[in-house]
């Protein structure tokens, strides 16, 4: 089926738009990036295809180019979110010297034209709002800490009690709000019945609380239900990267940290909770403690486990089992170091 294709740059106000005419010569249009400038595009859109598949890539932009994913999802076009890593990699293997809105449109259209197409698919509308609020908490739960270091800092200070009490006054008003925040991601996850399911998958294991089952359901809900686990992992940026050149030059594998930082973050303190009660997850650990590796290898190594295991609990719809995680459990590995209210947090913590 012959497709039309094109290529959109997105910013905050604007969208700069490329296409081919019946000649195949490059056309270019700007839309303002609004509701009604998507509207405007969308028509534009389907007067120029002449009846064709529509076929458009954008690259992803987080909150700038979400809007107008979802605007030509809706209108049946074929739609890519591009990584712009593969992006900005194309337009260096085309020799692409300059960056403007102008050119990356026009590279985008060629990316579409020429590179592996694969489909967006669109979130839902819950699972959206729910990673909304768990990323607002995790700004706000920032900011807290932030505050409490000022406050430390103060407290080496006579004569700051005016700033002390402004600082408690703040984390007090953060606080709550985080709270208001957790609960309404609650009642969403709860209005929803395979959300609802997986949550309690995720309460199954033994470090996994309320509030890190929250923040690791609000990443993992939006994904595409045709991910593998190992995509999960390269996802949440946990999968080695090495380097190797000929014999001279082999450096020591390290995780890309080309993911998402927020479910790393939500995996971590689970990750050293489920070592100390979870005898598979111990057991593991132990495995490769024995193996000769550092402390921060094996947690990373467990978060990566831990994730496989996730998938396969929502493919399966299984409770987590440590038998299958690590068959030999063997001892737990300690938790010092962890402050115990982190602990208490991703492992009993419970939202009224």
């Amino acid at each position: 089926m012959d497709r039309f294709h094109v290529g959109v740059d997105v910013s905050a106000k604007k969208l700069d738009v490329a296409y081919r005419d019946k000649q195949r010569r490059m056309e270019r249009q700007t839309f303002d990036n609004h509701s009604a400038g998507h509207a405007a595009l969308v028509r534009y859109l389907e007067k120029r295809s002449a009846g064709k598949v529509i076929r458009v890539v954008l690259e992803s932009t987080g909150v700038y180019g979400l809007d107008l994913a979802m605007a030509l999802d809706g209108a049946g076009f074929e739609v890519m979110v591009a990584n712009p890593r593969a992006s900005a990699n194309f337009a260096k293997a085309t020799m692409q010297r300059s960056k403007t809105d102008r050119l990356d449109c026009a590279m985008l259209l060629e990316f579409a034209e020429q590179m592996t197409f694969r489909r967006w698919t669109a979130p839902g509308a819950v699972p959206l709002q729910i990673r909304t609020i768990s990323r607002r908490v995790y700004a706000l739960m920032a900011i807290i800490r932030e505050e409490k270091n000022r406050m430390h800092a103060a407290n080496q200070v006579e004569g700051t009690e005016v700033v002390k009490r402004s600082i408690r006054a703040t984390i007090k008003a953060l606080e709550k709000q985080v709270v208001e925040l957790r609960a309404m991601a609650l009642k969403l996850i709860r209005s929803d019945a395979v959300l609802t399911r997986r949550y309690e998958l995720l309460l199954s294991v033994k470090g996994i609380g309320q509030i890190s089952a929250i923040a690791i359901l609000s990443e993992l809900a939006i994904l595409p239900s045709d991910m593998s686990d190992r995509q999960w992992v390269a996802h949440a940026g946990l999968d080695p990267r090495e380097f190797q050149s000929g014999t001279s030059m082999r450096m020591p594998p390290r995780i890309s940290k080309r993911g998402n930082k927020y479910l790393r973050s939500a995996l971590y303190l689970p990750a050293r909770v489920a070592c100390r009660f979870e005898p598979g997850v111990a057991g593991y650990a132990a495995q490769l403690r024995h193996r000769g590796k550092k402390p921060l290898q094996i947690h990373v190594a467990v978060m990566r486990k831990l994730l496989h295991s996730i998938h396969a609990m929502f493919c399966s719809d299984q409770d987590f089992d440590g038998r299958r995680f690590y068959p030999k459990a063997g001892g737990a590995v300690g938790t010092s170091g962890i402050a115990s209210s982190a602990i208490s947090e991703v492992s009993i913590a419970r939202l009224p």
